[in-house]
């Protein structure tokens, strides 16, 4: 079978000027290239297309995430090329990798078979250089607040109330905890601290947020840092470090165009983790697709109660934006993991597991629809194993949202035309009666046990006394219209990975509260969820390797 990178290696692209002309009307002087194949497109451009009509907007998100897969990147891209396909306008806008999993478990994340977003290696590897930028603003913030202190800590910085982390966009557990600044008083002050992905950085939740560079240097400048003996906040702007991370970032605010494997254009912007993170693409690059085409098919992280939960209750907030549809992404064998079937039995029909399994996706609908008020659609992600018999029980058993086998990721933008129509009538019938989770004006506490009960299915939500004073304190202290970003793992409704399907009347876990003051929301750290995952023990980087001709092999 032929893998994923060799099928992009063969793509027959255009180069990104003529993509960007013919396909959207966007002439070479608004285009910084980066190579023949992808380009940032000039926020003056951006700018001046503030008074056209938008699109509509659809958002891909999928079922709980298991180790069989869904596909909800390549869903995103064979769906935008199917709606192209059908004679629409339409952009797709996506995240852009993270170096942790392409070289850890997952591996690429550009989409899969003929349904892909290319140049690949480019866009799994350094791309345009957008989440090194995010790296050097977070770290430069450490460096300056470690300097100040060193330098007679004028601010009066409680050395035992710094807040701020350093990054790396890798996974490397031993950077979770550590202690630093050892080596006697010329290397500060000795403290634990510790690492946390670029991913999970405040920098990247700010940078994908922002909508101009004022805002995003007025966001920087927000950013808590540390506290004072008396318990003031420490802001990026008493230590004057918020200009000097703007410039940093000057080139990687501006959206990055590419294309699919059918010429097609396409914004891989920002990349944030929905299991750590708001897990969304950035909110310029959105707001300029919508602007460019008819329909923009966009996708938020890992299953709708993360990545879709935080695409409406903080992005959707924050931005304006309002999706006119919602596509689902299950596989059967995914629906029978939940149902409880072994990884290496997932080949073989289980109508059992099967309706078993379809729980765990008929919640994920039942919040998009009844508690969010969006019209969806579920996409079945066609394997080559999936029987005619598991395609009509779960036909048959989905009353709330019309099921569409699609099969883009072998046949491309042709194998999801069905799909792409039934999502043009869904948001052409303009019948989303959208709505958030809770209300602004809720306190922090009822905002995150609203996200449990309502979209996780929880009885509660507990927390120690020293969580509950944090959480008090970020109310007294004028953060309670915050919205709330959960943390917690991506495999289940609950905080326990191994509890398949749709559990119920389970207790969320508090364990960390962090302000993101710059964001504007406040992360809720839940179970044993890790800010700095870990590689497992055979990474995806010990397959991938250069050939003599200069070839990438075994990325993906």
């Amino acid at each position: 079978m032929t893998s994923d990178i060799e099928i992009a290696q063969k793509a027959k692209m255009q180069r990104i000027a003529v993509i960007a002309k013919d396909r959207l009307g966007i002439s070479d002087e608004y285009l910084e290239p980066y190579g023949h194949y992808k380009a940032k497109l000039s926020l003056d451009y951006v700018d001046s297309l503030k008074d056209k009509p938008d699109g509509k907007l659809i958002l891909v998100t999928a079922i709980s995430p298991t180790p069989a897969g869904e596909g909800k990147t390549t869903t995103t891209v064979g769906l935008g090329d199917a709606l192209n396909k059908i004679g629409k306008k339409a952009v797709m806008c996506l995240r852009e990798p993270s170096l942790g999993p392409v070289f850890g478990m997952k591996g690429g994340a550009a989409g899969g078979g003929y349904a892909q977003v290319v140049p690949m290696e480019d866009i799994n590897l350094h791309f345009t250089g957008d989440f090194n930028a995010i790296q050097l603003a977070n770290n430069l913030l450490a460096a300056l607040l470690d300097n100040h202190i060193h330098h007679g800590n004028e601010l009066g910085i409680d050395v035992r109330r710094i807040t701020w982390k350093r990054v790396l966009d890798m996974n490397d557990r031993a950077l979770r905890d550590i202690v630093c600044s050892l080596g006697g008083p010329g290397n500060g002050f000795p403290r634990e601290d510790g690492f946390d992905i670029v991913v999970a950085s405040e920098v990247m939740a700010i940078f994908c947020l922002a909508t101009s560079f004022k805002d995003l240097k007025e966001r920087l400048g927000n950013i808590v840092v540390a506290y004072t003996r008396e318990l003031k906040p420490v802001l990026a702007r008493d230590l004057n470090a918020h200009g000097a991370m703007t410039v940093l970032l000057k080139d990687a605010l501006k959206p990055n165009l590419v294309q699919t494997l059918e010429n097609n254009p396409a914004f891989i912007h920002g990349g944030p983790f929905a299991n750590i993170a708001h897990g969304c693409n950035s909110v310029i690059a959105t707001k300029t697709a919508l602007k460019l085409a008819d329909y923009v098919v966009t996708e938020a992280g890992f299953g709708a109660d993360l990545g879709a939960e935080k695409f409406i209750d903080i992005k959707c907030r924050k931005s304006g934006l309002r999706p006119s549809a919602v596509v689902i992404v299950a596989t059967m064998r995914a629906l029978k993991y939940h149902g409880g079937v072994d990884l290496k039995q997932l080949n073989n029909e289980n109508l059992e597991a099967l309706e078993k399994g379809i729980a765990n996706l008929e919640r994920h609908v039942s919040n998009m629809t009844n508690h969010f008020g969006l019209p969806c659609v579920v996409a079945i992600n066609h394997f080559t194993f999936d029987t005619d018999a598991e395609v009509a029980l779960l036909q048959k058993k989905m009353k709330d949202a019309p099921v569409v086998l699609a099969k883009h990721w072998s046949d491309g933008g042709a194998g999801a035309a069905d799909l792409a129509r039934v999502v043009v009538d869904l948001a052409d019938k303009g019948k989303s009666n959208f709505r958030f989770a809770y209300e602004e004006s809720a306190t922090l506490w009822d905002k995150i046990k609203t996200v449990a009960q309502k979209i996780y299915g929880a009885a509660d939500v507990s927390a120690d006394a020293k969580v509950r004073s944090q959480i008090k304190k970020l109310q007294d202290d004028g953060y309670g219209h915050y919205p709330v970003c959960v943390a917690k793992t991506q495999y289940s409704f609950s905080t326990d990975a191994s509890l398949r399907g749709a559990p119920s009347g389970h207790v969320i876990g508090i364990r960390e509260v962090r302000l993101a003051a710059g964001a504007e929301f406040i992360v809720m750290v839940c179970g044993d969820i890790m800010t700095m995952p870990g590689l497992p023990k055979v990474p995806s980087a010990v397959k991938i390797d250069l050939t003599d001709e200069g070839k990438v092999v075994g990325l993906f």
